[in-house]
């Protein structure tokens, strides 16, 4: 696995330093770039006004507001951040249409933000700015409710991956996690929840089918892992297996194509919020 651009949304919210330190942590192991965006989350509204009244608007104080937001930038995190390739951005607008518009131009290889952040325009920051990014990306997305107590810890070595497995096009999910397992030398488990609701179709022969679907995947494309397969809703089996096998980080898949849901799987968003540790989506 190589990432080259890693891309970091910054909010200065406490919620977003561990997103910092696990970016700069990344970027300094792949050497890749690391590029750090913040988004003046100011809209402007349409005014109506007499004829009299109309003309420009005089938007010289986002210009203001801007130029302050990339001198914070300029110190943001530097202990962190220090041995990474930095380059900073600053937009203002809509903060999560932005980063999905970013993204889509720039075309990153990951990008690392907190679920949650806090700051002056509350209402774009309670989880709905990720929410939407897992949402609308093709980009993988490493977030997490517990990325600034992981930060402490994880670059210490990276031990297990834990790939969530859905039958329903897994490819990817498998493919990033056997990648990023095999980079960091790092055990792969994959996890798999069968609900077992329907009483013609026992539990183990369920469990038995979904065995051999995620052996066949295995085969077809070379990732080695010990299986799992517990009976369950699948965010409380997911979450179970990260806590029990001491995962350092979990991988879920998002569809490739956008439906009703955007990109985002059912119980995709639960897992990232329940999760014990870092979650990629990918």
């Amino acid at each position: 696995m190589k990432l080259t651009r890693i891309l970091l949304p910054v909010d200065f919210s406490e919620q977003g330093d561990g997103a910092a330190q696990q970016a700069g942590a990344l970027a300094r192991y792949f050497g890749a770039e690391l590029i750090l965006l913040h988004v003046n989350p100011v809209v402007v509204p349409t005014l109506t006004s007499p004829r009299e009244f109309s003309g420009p608007i005089d938007t010289g104080w986002i210009t203001v507001i801007e130029a302050q937001a990339r001198r914070n930038l300029d110190t943001y995190h530097q202990a962190d951040l220090t041995g990474a390739k930095v380059t900073k951005t600053v937009v203002t607008g809509d903060p999560a249409a932005s980063i999905v518009e970013f993204a889509h131009r720039e075309k990153p290889d990951l990008i690392v933000m907190p679920t949650h952040g806090y700051g002056p325009f509350r209402r774009f920051l309670l989880g709905s700015v990720v929410s939407k990014v897992l949402h609308d990306t093709e980009v993988p997305v490493w977030t997490g409710a517990h990325l600034q107590r992981s930060a402490r810890s994880m670059w210490r070595r990276i031990n297990r991956v834990l790939c969530a497995i859905d039958l329903q096009a897994p490819e990817r999910a498998l493919l990033w996690s056997r990648d990023f397992a095999r980079e960091f030398k790092a055990e792969l488990i994959l996890v798999h929840a069968v609900r077992g609701l329907d009483s013609k179709d026992p539990v183990e022969k369920e469990v038995a089918q979904a065995r051999e679907q995620i052996r066949s995947l295995q085969r077809k494309l070379s990732v080695a892992g010990e299986i799992l397969i517990e009976k369950g809703d699948p965010v409380q089996v997911v979450r179970a297996a990260a806590t029990r096998v001491n995962a350092d980080l979990v991988v879920i898949g998002r569809s490739p194509r956008e439906g009703i849901s955007g990109r985002l799987r059912p119980n995709a968003y639960s897992i990232v919020r329940e999760a014990p540790c870092p979650v990629v989506s990918v």
